[in-house]
């Protein structure tokens, strides 16, 4: 973890914050970002949050709305925010369900007002867009408050992939070891170790480099609220905040995870296509697959003349996700196949 005294001091900022984050007890409020588009010369971005806060603990900060269209996150932070009793816990919850707010507001991944994906954005830019100013207010001033850190996302409308919790890759080996013991008491059905093929601009990678404990998730996904994977959901963050100390679960539940590491061996874990068309899979998410194995067809049905086009998977494993819409472009990701992991856990 990081220290005070190693914590870089906070890049000037416009924005600020209407609650205290210090006070004991539940506040709701915003995080205020000076915005001034055509119809709002002297208006505002308001991305909301809430404090709760109660003893001595840990602060645990819990992001939902990194991309807009993922819906399972939100809705338990805010169950929580609605929810829960302060005197319960011990230590402090920042609770943060739509971070990516206009992207929220319009149900979809990138931000209707800069085009921006939040999540390849940090650390962000004060000065810089109104996604930009978002995510270094997250960097620079919510990051710091926090011991760990979880990102709740889904596949959003593009992607259905398989309920789980996400391990963070990071250099640190005493980080990785608290990062994968919280990862697996989020207990879902699947643990993967995802590195964005080595993104550094995520939410996730900026807490790991913050030195916080980090619990990202997919849950589901397809544009659609998926009561299981919000079940999932739910039971995994009462189980970290339970890990962590913060909230003790009143009866703790059976284990329903395998126990079983998996991970996305770099490029070789995606299908991508590569003509104009329409998408048939050839296979269900958890099929076992193999390299070389036909994963599908794209057809070009406005031209019938025309044969579909076959796509191969190129790594031996489990189909962990599946593009949603079936009409693709080349470069679109069509699957993903995640492998047993095969680095430490220790």
């Amino acid at each position: 973890m990081t220290s005070a005294s190693q914590k870089p001091a906070p890049r000037p900022s416009s924005a600020f914050l209407t609650i205290d984050p210090e006070r004991d007890g539940k506040q709701a409020g915003f995080v205020m970002i000076p915005h001034s588009p055509h119809d709002d010369a002297w208006g505002a971005t308001r991305i909301p949050v809430a404090v709760i806060k109660n003893g001595s603990g840990p602060t645990v900060i819990l992001e939902g709305g990194n991309h807009g269209d993922e819906y399972e996150g939100p809705i338990t932070i805010c169950d929580l925010i609605r929810d829960l009793d302060p005197g319960r816990i011990q230590g402090r919850l920042i609770l943060m369900p739509a971070n990516n707010v206009h992207a929220v507001i319009a149900g979809q991944r990138t931000s209707p007002v800069d085009g921006l994906n939040f999540n390849r954005t940090f650390p962000g830019d004060p000065r810089g867009t109104i996604t930009q100013q978002i995510s270094a207010y997250v960097s620079d001033y919510i990051l710091p408050l926090g011991d760990a850190f979880l990102d709740l996302h889904s596949g959003g409308s593009s992607l259905d992939i398989i309920p789980s919790a996400i391990v963070e890759p990071t250099d640190d080996p005493a980080l990785h070891k608290r990062n994968v013991a919280a990862v697996q008491a989020f207990d879902a059905p699947m643990t993967v170790v995802i590195s964005n093929l080595g993104e550094p601009r995520t939410a996730t990678a900026a807490a790991c480099r913050a030195g916080l404990v980090t619990v990202g998730t997919e849950m589901a996904g397809a544009g659609t609220v998926s009561l299981d994977a919000l079940k999932v959901c739910r039971r995994g963050v009462r189980n970290v905040l339970d890990h962590l100390g913060v909230l003790p679960l009143d009866a703790p539940e059976p284990k329903r995870g395998d126990g079983k590491v998996l991970e996305l061996p770099g490029i070789s874990a995606y299908v991508y296509a590569t003509v104009d068309g329409v998408f048939e899979p050839f296979h269900a998410n958890g099929t076992t697959v193999s390299a070389g194995q036909p994963a599908g067809r794209i057809h070009c049905t406005w031209d019938p003349t025309r044969p579909p086009e076959t796509l191969h998977y190129a790594a031996d494993g489990i189909l962990y996700g599946r593009r949603q819409p079936g009409r693709v472009k080349p470069g679109n990701c069509c699957l993903i196949v995640a492998a047993p992991y095969r680095g430490t856990l220790s």
